[in-house]
């Protein structure tokens, strides 16, 4: 594709400070500027619908509740990411877990939209090239409070970039840079209970503001609340069966109109070495539909698989795979 300067600006919504087209679709329909912060990050809760309040234990939580980091055992280090039909993304998190300190945690998250050339109005040859993309840099701590509550909170700077290299004249390398945090508590009656309560909310902080102050988007503020119940089965001697089900509501602050969409996963499998994951977003998007997933856990490593099948055809023909990669030590 080699569209002119100004073709390439409007496919990318640059112009007007907003979010591709591709991410409105796969949100929820409205304009928000940081929308990427919505796309789901990690194999397991992409699996699991994005039901994911209160799922812990992995560094996975730092996307989708902080306070999940809390029930982290070891030092963790993992790598994320997909494919889809807008580009791709990938992060990387470190998190370390401090007895009687809380855990610590820090990550690096990019989504790339791939190149455009720029090409001379009337026609010609490539003359330069325009490379969108998104960051976000994030810090979190979480910690056990008292009573099976745990808390957590992250600090996210996030920035929209246009780069162009060769003949830019006239193309407008914008650069927008906001700040956001993202809060939540869990909670569970006891140690190894089977019933786990989450609350978050997710992406609170500053309009995203890349041309001027009349053209910053808000962020895409959710509040998430849910929970996961385990079943196990089986005899206590023997092969025992864990089945985990999960469920969440999301809700749009700030912008009362939007109705809450409903998030459902289930997760079973024997032990922690092959675990089968299924879920379903109900999104008010055209991203709504079915996810599935796959996990392998060998001594320390641990690698997730998923993919989620849109429920129409209107995003594009490559729906997201994501794979992640974690090592416990």
């Amino acid at each position: 594709m080699r569209p002119s300067r100004c073709s390439a600006l409007f496919l990318l919504g640059v112009a007007c400070g907003s979010p591709p087209r591709a991410l409105v679709a796969q949100t929820t329909g409205t304009v928000e500027g940081g929308a990427f912060l919505l796309l789901p990050v990690g194999a397991r809760a992409t699996a699991l619908g994005q039901a994911a309040s209160a799922d812990g234990g992995t560094t996975e939580a730092l996307f989708w509740n902080p306070a999940g980091l809390a029930h982290l055992a070891r030092t963790e280090l993992a790598l994320h990411h997909y494919t889809a039909f807008f580009g791709n993304g990938d992060a990387a998190v470190f998190a370390l877990p401090l007895p009687r300190f809380g855990t610590f945690a820090v990550a690096a998250y990019l989504v790339d939209y791939g190149d455009l050339d720029v090409t001379p109005p009337g026609g010609g040859g490539t003359i330069g090239r325009v490379t969108p993309r998104n960051v976000a840099l994030v810090a979190a701590y979480a910690t056990d409070v008292a009573g099976g509550v745990s808390a957590g909170i992250a600090y996210k700077l996030a920035q929209f970039r246009v780069d162009c290299t060769g003949d830019c004249t006239g193309v407008p390398t914008d650069v927008g840079t906001t700040h956001a945090v993202d809060v939540g508590v869990q909670w569970s009656p006891a140690l190894g209970a089977p019933l786990v309560v989450g609350l978050s909310v997710r992406n609170a902080g500053f309009k995203l503001q890349v041309r001027n102050q009349a053209q910053a988007d808000p962020l895409p503020t959710r509040l998430q609340i849910g929970a996961a119940y385990t079943v196990v089965t089986g005899a206590p001697d023997g092969e025992r069966v864990r089945v985990r089900v999960l469920a969440d509501v999301q809700s749009v602050v700030g912008r009362g109109a939007l109705e809450p969409v409903t998030l459902v996963g289930l997760e079973t499998g024997v032990r922690e070495l092959l675990r089968v994951r299924a879920g379903y977003a109900f999104l008010d998007s055209q991203a709504r539909g079915p996810s599935l997933g796959l996990g392998l856990a060998t001594g320390s490593v641990v690698f997730d698989l998923a993919r989620t099948f849109y429920a129409e055809d209107a995003l594009g023909e490559r729906e997201p795979f994501h794979v992640s990669l974690r090592w416990m030590f």
